[in-house]
């Protein structure tokens, strides 16, 4: 009973074909039916949670995506979206290194700043403008976005995690960051051979490996010697420097393009059009490549601007110290002094009325019976997506629009998104449910029936959290705790464990409704969300079966490997 809001989710996205908000909208309702039902939760407790979830989607995870979507909406307006794509196509003509530059490299950044569905939203948009098929582009950059989701919004889903589990952050970040650095070494070889057949990736087989281990070595030498916020942002400029240093003197023997794309001009000399591939993805005859319009490295600078400023922005948000600053002067309720003048202990915010502490979890889940917290902090100011929205409004000035054009596009850009953040809201609203509930709870048991299997099966329960709630925090915030302490009792190392929870969860991003609707929403293709989630699915188990074995290798044949007492330089 506990599985069966997941059951119909999946079930009518996948087989009947229903658009990601009608059936997160069944999902929600079906969660809540089981809850009051088999689970005797008071119809006002289940009720509030769901309400809380939705409040909790739609500043924490909704605002982001539209925010980061309104950026990219402004360089379309302004002009500048041309520029970046011309200086893309400029160092590439070829498919399979655009989709390695785009979807991987630039995706990845997007989700170190931003995360929560945006570089999905962004990196899709930006591959249609290169001349990918909506289809192709939704789907390749749903594959590409997993290596880097437990990084996200400036480490965020590690915070969570750290928070949730009682451990150290410093053990579990560096303990992701040896995990996750192999599937990001595989991914790009992935992502290409979904494109093409085995001949035409191993054309390339030089460029995947000079992004995959550039990308995988910074984000094992970030994670485990320096800090969880920049991991994302620092790995996907080292390896968007290394490859673009690479084409300079490397060159593929020939150019693959899909069979859909328009007949060029001026072939280069240095390579030749294939037209060996196969299928769906199959590749054309041309008569060239054609040349990128030159533009002067102070128009390209111009148009990368409004990323570089949402960079900016949200480094700045994520900083403790103006954070702290931020939600003291607008958030009335993030910090208060009890009678005694001591702090309140617990996450700040404001009691969520009836559901505050009304619930508890009880053994095996926990060693005691617990409270669970329902606070909620509006930090409206603080809150990534207020970063986002400002680095956007901040580009869309220098760049020449003024206020009222800036609302329209405003505007715009919140007609296309309202099916997407109708579908965060419900599912964030589903999430909560089996949370306050105790579904989660039941499901995360039922895991720990596999025994001697549990590191392998525990990963796919990070999975199912990424599936059921479409974010790595959520999932962590979920199963958290439960990892711990199921770990403990099995005799399993927690810090691994709990790591596995977000490193297995970001194989679940790419089949959750949220991710899926964004991507639909982005790439204006909405109506077609169930091909694509059957295309992407079995991409979503494979990878996440083979981050299930690494964890399997660290929990019994590498176990030194785990750390423990690390400690970051400050």
């Amino acid at each position: 009973m506990a599985a069966l809001p997941i059951v119909v989710l999946l079930g009518l996205l996948a087989g009947l074909k229903i658009k990601p908000h009608w059936c997160a909208m069944a999902g929600a309702m079906t969660a809540i039916a089981v809850a009051i039902v088999f689970f005797k939760m008071p119809l006002p407790l289940a009720a509030i949670s769901f309400g809380y979830g939705v409040a909790f989607g739609i500043l924490k995870i909704a605002w982001i995506v539209l925010a980061a979507v309104y950026l990219y909406d402004i360089s379309v307006e302004t002009g500048q979206f041309e520029i970046m794509k011309e200086s893309i196509a400029a160092i590439t003509p070829d498919r399979r290194l655009q989709v390695l530059l785009v979807a991987f490299c630039f995706g990845a950044f997007i989700e170190g700043a931003a995360g929560f569905g945006a570089p999905v939203a962004i990196a899709g948009a930006f591959m249609i403008g290169l001349g990918f098929k909506p289809f192709h582009a939704a789907a390749l950059n749903l594959i590409a976005n997993t290596a880097p989701v437990a990084w996200g919004a400036i480490g965020t889903p590690v915070h969570t995690l750290a928070a949730a589990a009682s451990l150290p952050e410093s053990d579990l970040n560096a303990m992701i960051g040896r995990i996750l650095p192999f599937t990001a070494a595989i991914v790009p070889f992935w992502l290409v051979r979904t494109m093409v057949g085995w001949q035409e990736t191993f054309e390339v087989f030089p460029a995947i490996l000079v992004v995959g281990l550039s990308f995988a070595f910074t984000q094992f030498f970030w994670s485990n010697h320096v800090d969880s916020n920049l991991v994302d942002i620092m790995a996907a400029v080292v390896s968007m420097i290394a490859i673009v240093v690479f084409l300079r003197f490397w060159k593929p023997k020939k150019i693959w393009r899909f069979d859909y794309d328009a007949p060029l001009a001026v072939a280069p000399q240095s390579a030749e059009i294939s037209d060996s591939a196969g299928g769906q993805w199959r590749a054309r005859d041309f008569d060239g490549v054609a040349q990128a319009r030159a533009y002067s490295a102070g128009q390209v600078l111009r148009a990368w601007m409004p990323f570089a400023i949402l960079s900016i922005c949200v480094l700045l948000w994520g900083l403790p110290s103006i954070k702290l600053a931020m939600n003291r002067a607008t958030t009335p309720a993030f910090q208060v002094v009890l009678a005694n003048g001591k702090p309140r202990p617990g996450p700040p915010g404001w009691d969520v009325p009836y559901l505050h502490n009304a619930v508890y979890r009880a053994a095996p889940v926990v060693p005691k019976p617990t409270p669970e917290a329902a606070r909620y902090d509006f930090n409206w100011l603080s809150a990534t997506g207020t970063g986002c929205w400002f680095a956007a409004v901040i580009s869309g000035l220098l760049l020449g629009l003024n206020p009222v054009q800036l609302m329209k596009v405003f505007w715009r850009t919140l007609k296309r998104m309202r099916v997407a953040m109708i579908a965060i809201s419900f599912m964030l609203g589903l999430g909560y449910v089996t949370r306050y509930s105790g579904l989660d709870a039941v499901l995360g048991l039922a895991f720990t029936r596999t025994g001697w299997f549990y590191p392998f099966f525990g990963t796919f329960l990070g999975w199912l959290g990424v599936a059921l709630t479409g974010s790595d925090t959520s999932s962590n915030v979920l199963f958290g705790s439960m990892q711990r302490i199921t770990s403990q009792q099995l005799g399993i190392d927690p810090i691994l464990m709990c790591a596995a929870n977000s490193a297995g969860g970001v194989m679940g991003k790419m089949v959750d409704a949220q991710s899926i609707t964004i991507a639909t929403a982005a790439t204006e293709q909405v109506g077609n969300e169930a091909a694509i989630f059957r295309f992407v699915a079995w991409h979503s188990v494979a990878l996440g079966a083979i981050v299930g074995i690494i964890v399997m290798l660290y929990a019994y044949v590498f176990a030194s490997f785990v750390p423990h007492g690390l400690q970051f330089v400050k």
